[in-house]
């Protein structure tokens, strides 16, 4: 198992930046934010140019990985694969598949994205499209030596009530989802907030769980008597304030983290356990940033094994 980071929490750094800094902290691993630009919501990052890569990007790539010891554990372009306005999905599958372009260039195994929802469709509609259009993403990126994987986060900000808009979030949809051919990019924390216990759920999809995501949760059981589970119905611009819950660095939340690493171990985990930072309270600042990933490092790097 490896420790490494999502760049997604540093927008405005290259990435030449944040692997200095990530090699000096002691990650081993990068996890490379490649949107088209900074977008709708925070924790959208373009580290790579991957709609117009080429073999001098690529060769420039490898020198600054090779410079500061660090390699690529995947490519992040975490977007709605299942969306409603066809036009807009196109632009999605089109930059995903620059993306896998991307990938398979840098030799990176794997590219995250999510399932999404078409949010006109019920759950079940919205399966059978995936079986429809689904696939042909899955080959694109097989047919190039790339796995694409998905994280399981519930995406409920892209609902208008709340409801989950990634249909990854549950394990009974993970049977589904990778039946279509799609790795697991497991994160404990969306789990903890819809009553599921992570650790629970690594074992039996332990050969599809092929990276992994470290970010923490806190809950505010007293809030949630007001707002119920489906958080506030008033989000005052925000829809991503639940109102009784919020994202943390590892070692600030309710996630049991040695727990979760021993399990991962005990599952034949081989792969990148990798800080998504989304902390609000280690964030608004460059410094403040860099601190929550000083604090998710020291939680995490004593429980993960150094290779002898």
């Amino acid at each position: 198992m490896k420790l490494g980071m999502l760049t997604a929490c540093l927008p405005g750094w290259s990435l030449d930046r944040i692997a200095a800094f990530a090699a000096g902290q002691g990650y081993e691993r990068l996890e490379v934010a490649v949107w088209p630009g900074t977008g709708s919501r925070d924790f959208e990052a373009a580290h790579l140019p991957v709609a117009t890569f080429t073999e001098s990007d690529a060769e420039a790539t490898q020198q600054l990985l090779d410079r500061h010891g660090l390699s690529i554990s995947a490519l992040a372009y975490y977007e709605n694969n299942l969306h409603h306005d066809l036009e807009h999905r196109a632009a999605v599958k089109e930059h995903l598949f620059r993306a896998v372009d991307t990938a398979a260039v840098l030799g990176v195994p794997y590219v995250g994205t999510f399932i999404g929802r078409d949010n006109t469709l019920s759950v079940r509609e919205n399966m059978r499209l995936g079986d429809r259009v689904l696939p042909e993403l899955v080959e694109y990126a097989g047919e190039r030596g790339v796995r694409l994987i998905i994280e399981n986060c519930v995406m409920e900000g892209w609902h208008p009530d709340g409801y989950p808009g990634n249909l990854a979030y549950s394990p009974e949809l993970w049977h589904w989802v990778t039946g279509l051919g799609f790795g697991l990019n497991w994160d404990p924390s969306h789990l903890t907030w819809i009553g599921i216990d992570p650790v629970e759920t690594i074992l039996p999809f332990a050969e599809h769980i092929v990276h992994a995501q470290a970010k923490d949760l806190e809950l505010f059981p007293s809030k949630r008597n007001e707002y119920g589970f489906f958080g506030k119905v008033d989000k005052q611009g925000d829809p991503w304030d639940m109102g009784w819950w919020r994202f943390r660095v590892p070692g600030r939340g309710v996630v049991d983290w040695p727990h979760v690493v021993d399990r991962l171990y005990e599952a034949g985990f081989t792969g990148t356990l990798s800080v998504e930072h989304e902390d609000p309270l280690w964030g608004g600042t460059d410094e403040k940033v860099l601190e929550g990933l000083r604090i998710a490092h020291r939680t995490l790097r004593p429980l993960i094994a150094e290779e002898a």
